[in-house]
């Protein structure tokens, strides 16, 4: 690891007018300061542009890719990701806030962390609402902000499959020499980061920084809302992901693993009724139980 690596932060923008300038700025005033920064604005609807290039104008060193149509986050992420400069990459939506040490204790867990192949670290995050009111912390934690339940970390394949192990993503830093292994974001996907963990962890660690690094911004739009809603998009994607981590197994017990997955997500499918993918899924579990005798 070099002595000051070159971080860049892509910054992936649709519809966060009222958002984006604290959210730029929350990168300008890191206290680490050797930074790239990527902007992508995704062909927002609302004044999101005319925002940015109104910041551009006193922060000109940054990078501004303008979508001429709405690509989505895979895209917009990948396309910034062949244009970025830094040996570690941070993805941020422009509605979401870094704290003004997050980049300086994330390399440093780098630093510090004792793992071999090491991939990814991310930490806690401050859940806020539209106004900025703190509603709650990502993962549970006591008064001095540390977790309450010790997360999991260096070879953690199992553990992301079966669903015990969720990684803050909105917190992470990761090494883009590890995404560029990986050809980035799977683009056939309407969200990236169950795959992205999956596909990291096969064959890298992970590890944690147990403190708050960003705060993230929870609106009526944000894609967590939207699962195990009648979203198909969403949910066929978490098929597909599904179907792509049982080609990476290795063993029997990360076939049991991602089985207890399915298991949860047939609940789910079945509670709402979706019975395309409750078929579909259903198949995936019995091609596990196959496995098991062949």
């Amino acid at each position: 690891m070099q002595q000051n690596p070159l971080v860049t932060v892509i910054c992936l923008c649709y519809n966060h007018a009222p958002f984006l300038v604290k959210s730029l700025n929350s990168i300008v005033q890191q206290a680490y300061k050797n930074i790239e920064i990527i902007i992508v604005d995704d062909h927002s609807t609302d004044s999101s542009r005319s925002v940015i290039e109104q910041w551009l104008t006193e922060n000109p060193e940054a990078v501004f890719i303008a979508n001429k149509t709405n690509l989505g986050n895979t895209k917009s992420f990948n396309n910034a990701l062949k244009l970025a400069k830094g040996e570690y990459i941070i993805d941020l939506a422009t509605d979401d806030i870094l704290l003004p040490d997050c980049i300086e204790k994330q390399l440093h867990q780098f630093r510090i962390s004792t793992y071999q192949n090491l991939a990814l670290v991310y930490g806690n995050a401050e859940l806020i609402s539209e106004d900025g009111v703190f509603i709650e912390n990502y993962f549970a934690s006591n008064q001095e902000k540390k977790v309450i339940q010790k997360r999991i970390t260096g070879n953690i394949y199992e553990s992301v499959l079966a669903g015990g192990d969720s990684i803050c993503s909105v917190s992470a830093m990761t090494k883009k020499s590890v995404l560029q292994e990986l050809n980035g974001y799977d683009e056939n996907l309407a969200y990236e980061d169950l795959d992205i963990w999956i596909r990291i962890s096969r064959n890298h660690t992970i590890d944690f920084v147990d403190s708050v690094l960003m705060q993230k911004r929870v609106t009526n739009t944000s894609l967590s809302n939207q699962f195990y809603s009648n979203n198909y998009k969403i949910n066929y994607s978490t098929y597909l992901i599904f179907k792509k981590a049982l080609q990476l197994n290795r063993t029997k017990t990360e076939d049991i693993a991602l089985q207890k997955r399915i298991h949860y997500e047939l609940i789910q499918q079945f509670k709402t009724r979706n019975w395309n993918l409750f078929l579909k899924n259903l198949w995936l579990r019995m091609r596990i139980e196959l496995r098991k005798w062949f």
